[in-house]
């Protein structure tokens, strides 16, 4: 579609059903999670296994076909720990999995298609276990991954950095640079002196946010009529 042919008044059924398919089906699979958080495309969100934490304002964003994914695997006494913090936003495709423990910083940022895992899960001489290939991740607050980044096993990622689209991060990156390629290596610093505005200035007033966001919706779907929906749905046309 080019349009959202949908009307505010069908749109909001829509978004009060996700409400509750998020607090039926999603917010219990966490072991803790903080107010304000907002699904999109809850169906495509899958959360697996115990130890998952999330702060306030989570902005989860799946799509048909881009499964948003959560996991951690129990291995003996070992369970793996997911932990996020507040603000974190994560994109579409993006995948989270956990044998040890990924700690994930608040106001970080993931674009589409990301992969973060903290083990190889099978050893290199020993196709058939994991045995010592595992070590736990940890990437600082306000961290930005650019689309289909890799973070493996043990590594470490500094407050502020930047992750180009595609890299493949296999060592610690420190704080306050641009880091891009396979595998991964700093190719600019950034100025902290020059302070950062991260996604926490968007909540702070999350009353006003929500207001602000419902008037939005409904100065773009003001034009639309139940009848162009349907028609749009049962017989649309290249104009839509």
């Amino acid at each position: 579609m080019r349009r959202d042919r949908r009307t505010y008044f069908i749109r909001r059924i829509i978004d009060g059903w996700n409400r509750f398919y998020v607090n039926r089906f999603i917010l219990p699979a966490f072991d803790a999670v903080g107010p304000g958080i907002d699904v999109s495309s809850p169906r495509n969100i899958e959360i697996w296994g115990g130890g998952i934490t999330a702060g306030a304002h989570l902005h989860l964003h799946a799509s048909r076909g881009n499964l948003v994914r959560l996991a951690t695997w129990r291995t003996g006494e070992r369970e793996g720990r997911i932990d996020i913090g507040d603000h974190v936003l994560i994109s579409p495709g993006t995948h989270i999995v956990s044998s040890e423990q990924i700690t994930i910083g608040s106001n970080t940022m993931m674009a589409s298609g990301c992969y973060i895992s903290d083990s190889d899960w099978h050893d290199t001489y020993d196709r058939t276990a994991e045995l010592e290939k595992h070590r736990p991740i940890h990437i600082g607050e306000n961290v930005w991954l650019g689309v289909r980044v890799i973070i493996g096993k043990g590594v470490s990622i500094g407050e502020n950095s930047i992750i180009g689209a595609g890299a493949v991060v296999m060592t610690d990156i420190p704080a306050n640079c641009i880091a891009a390629g396979n595998p991964a290596r700093v190719v600019r610093e950034l100025d902290p002196a020059r302070g950062f505005r991260t996604r926490a200035a968007l909540f702070a007033d999350p009353d006003r946010l929500e207001k602000d966001m419902d008037n939005l919706m409904r100065y773009i779907l003001r034009e639309n009529t139940t009848v162009g929906w349907l028609r749009s749905v049962f017989s649309p046309k290249d104009t839509d």
